[in-house]
């Protein structure tokens, strides 16, 4: 077998930072099936969420249209949205997309 043979290098993983993680437990709390049918949630603070990170997606949330934030007394923030409405454009297809992509187009005259 020789020369010929590769030695493979171990899978490096890299490990997520805690504003990663927190980002991810809040995007799963909001995207959860009940979440999204009622259109609100409770986001609860850990102990283990820094001051810095929190202040953080908290931020990025309170820069979103459409989104009523009220904080609680115990830490926690209440996040409540409204329904789409006809003027929200949203595409839930593949053909949808070529349609607005088409729609974008410049025109040839």
């Amino acid at each position: 077998m020789g020369a010929a043979q590769k030695v493979m290098a171990p899978f490096e993983r890299e490990e997520l930072t805690s504003l990663e993680r927190l980002g991810l437990r809040v995007s799963a709390m909001i995207n959860s099936p009940l979440a999204q049918l009622d259109r609100r949630v409770l986001i609860h603070r850990m102990d283990t969420d820094s001051d810095q990170d929190w202040d953080a997606i908290m931020e990025l949330l309170s820069e979103t249209d459409g989104l009523d934030m009220t904080f609680c007394d115990d830490g926690s923030v209440f996040l409540k949205w409204d329904a789409p409405t006809d003027d929200d454009r949203v595409i839930d297809r593949g053909e949808d997309v070529y349609l607005v992509e088409r729609e974008e187009e410049e025109a040839p005259f």
